[in-house]
């Protein structure tokens, strides 16, 4: 396939655990990926790995402003985009009713705004792409399972992620751009740092086959989402946890 023929995805966060077992998937599966990240550095040790097929852009996640100026840079390199996937995120652990509103802000802007600014540059560049075109948001099973320890703000910003995506879904159907959310529990990332050992253990202890997911497990739901496999899925939460939620 010419260089030039293949799909461009962008990918949120591209530098931390999840992102970059998303990157290598999506590049394994023959996509030119653009990856935002704020840590400079690790994007260009990420080029330098990666070769060719992978552009970093450092990006504030947080800065409407520089969302679009790192959209319009790449509708200038690449002409358009096949796929986006919000994978930026984090979870800080201060607890209600003792949130300070400046933590509550940075929740839902590094969790939520980011994608719902992602998503507004995206669908103008899936315009007139071939096929059909794809939006993953990488959710949490914290929006649904109130057992595990997520604080309230965290569960806020992936619920409204999740709405975004019923509402994309629907409102873009029939412009062929199919957007899902996937709702990981407990998955091995730097996000298990934030938490205590205790903590970890006890969640971990509550997955049924005895230890956390890994991302490289997550990013092939993603691989699945923007393959054609996926084209006939859009609207859908995907709860991955191993069964421990069924009831």
């Amino acid at each position: 396939m010419a260089d030039q023929d293949r799909r461009v995805a962008v990918i949120t966060g591209a530098a931390g655990g999840m992102g970059r077992a998303i990157v290598a998937r999506l590049m394994g599966d023959g996509l030119r990926v653009v990856g935002l990240d704020i840590d400079a550095e690790a994007l260009r040790a990420m080029e330098a790995d990666l070769g060719a097929g992978f552009a970093g852009m450092q990006v504030d996640l947080t800065d409407a402003a520089a969302i679009r100026a790192a959209f319009g840079s790449i509708a200038g390199t690449h002409g358009g985009l096949d796929a986006l996937v919000n994978n930026a995120g984090t979870c800080l652990m201060s607890e209600f009713p003792d949130i300070p509103p400046d933590e509550f802000d940075r929740q839902m802007a590094i969790n939520f705004s980011s994608a719902f600014h992602c998503c507004q540059e995206a669908v103008k560049l899936m315009a007139g792409r071939d096929g059909v075109r794809k939006i993953v948001n990488i959710s949490s099973n914290g929006a649904y399972n109130f057992d595990v320890f997520d604080p309230p703000h965290y569960r806020a910003s992936k619920a409204a992620m999740d709405t975004l995506t019923k509402d994309l879904a629907r409102r873009y159907a029939r412009e062929k751009i199919a957007v899902n959310s996937i709702a990981p529990a407990m998955t091995e990332t730097p996000l298990f740092d934030v938490v205590s050992e205790d903590v970890l253990e006890a969640a971990i202890a509550q997955m049924p086959h005895g230890r956390a997911m890994q991302p490289d497990e997550i990013a092939a739901w993603v691989g699945f989402l923007i393959s054609p496999a996926g084209d006939v899925s859009s609207g859908n939460v995907i709860i991955l946890n191993q069964g421990r939620d069924v009831r």
